[in-house]
């Protein structure tokens, strides 16, 4: 299969990459510079160059494949209003260039989207007051190409995709302690947080494209909820600093922008995905992955 891969030189979509031409997929991949362009041909990817916001390359790149993977996002917390602009555009385009052809596309969505507190599965839809609400109206979106003869799929991403190379959330509780000159999490530390190391992450992009029936929801989470005093354990361990405990109110001085993540329980079950696509997550999870070199020292 011929497959278009949004997003194809980031910390999710290079992984993604890699297992595809592994299983014997081609792959084109979306090239915003030389050195991107550079890294998928040494990958034995082809480079379309281009980006989210060109639209009209976006779906002759579509249209000329035999799939897409979408794992494409600015996640520019400064703009999320335009960012989720761009989103949308983009997931037009693909429904423009793969309508009526029972073709499939697979999208990121998040496990941050679903209601905080309880356990998470797959049938369960939005919640437009958990922190992650801002991406269910995409998530929406993309399913609603299944109308258009779309074989589309959404694969919901925990709030710790982790592995070497990370940028996301764990580095950031890393650098806030390097800061402060503390390891903190908000009260006892017990909220959760899911998790999957990226190279499962990315067989299961590869499964959805292969299987996943139009419309299909999965969860690509290996670890239902991590507590966050376990992540910061290992942070302050590492780093020889004190683990300590804030006041919920006293989390938006500490975390800034990140503080709604930090207090987020978010527990979240992959049971029928598991059961359903025969995904079984091999690496380590993210408490034994974190307190390896390349979070410290990479």
């Amino acid at each position: 299969m011929r497959v278009f891969v949004t997003g194809a030189t980031g910390f999710i979509g290079s992984a993604v990459v890699r297992d595809l031409l592994g299983a014997g997929h081609q792959v084109l991949g979306l090239a915003r510079s030389d050195a991107a362009e550079a890294a998928l041909k040494e990958a034995g990817a082809q480079a379309h160059r281009g980006d989210l916001n060109d639209t009209d390359g976006l779906r002759a790149a579509a249209a000329a494949a035999d799939g897409v993977i979408h794992t494409g996002f600015n996640h520019d917390f400064s703009d999320m209003p335009g960012a989720l602009r761009t989103e949308r555009a983009a997931l037009a385009a693909f429904g423009d260039a793969l309508a009526g052809s029972g073709r499939p596309l697979v999208v990121s969505s998040v496990t941050g989207l679903l209601t905080p507190g309880r356990l998470g599965v797959e049938t369960d839809g939005p919640d437009p007051a958990a922190p992650g609400a801002h991406r269910g109206e995409s998530e929406r979106a993309a399913l609603a190409l299944a109308d258009r003869g779309v074989r589309v799929s959404a694969i919901r991403l925990p709030a710790s995709v982790h592995g070497a190379g990370d940028h996301a959330f764990v580095p950031l509780l890393i650098a806030l302690a390097r800061e402060k000159g503390v390891a903190a999490h908000p009260g006892d530390g017990s909220n959760r947080w899911p998790a999957v190391h990226r190279l499962d992450a990315a067989v299961l992009f590869r499964k959805a494209l292969e299987d996943a029936p139009a419309g299909a929801v999965l969860h690509a989470v290996a670890e239902e909820g991590v507590p966050l005093r376990d992540i910061t354990t290992v942070i302050g361990r590492r780093l020889g600093l004190p683990v300590v405990s804030l006041a919920p109110e006293d989390a938006a001085g500490h975390f800034g922008w990140m503080s709604r993540f930090a207090v987020s329980d978010n527990p979240t079950s992959s049971t029928a995905t598991r059961e359903r696509y025969d995904w079984r997550p091999e690496r380590p999870g993210l408490p034994a992955d974190l307190d390896q070199d390349h979070y410290f020292h990479g």
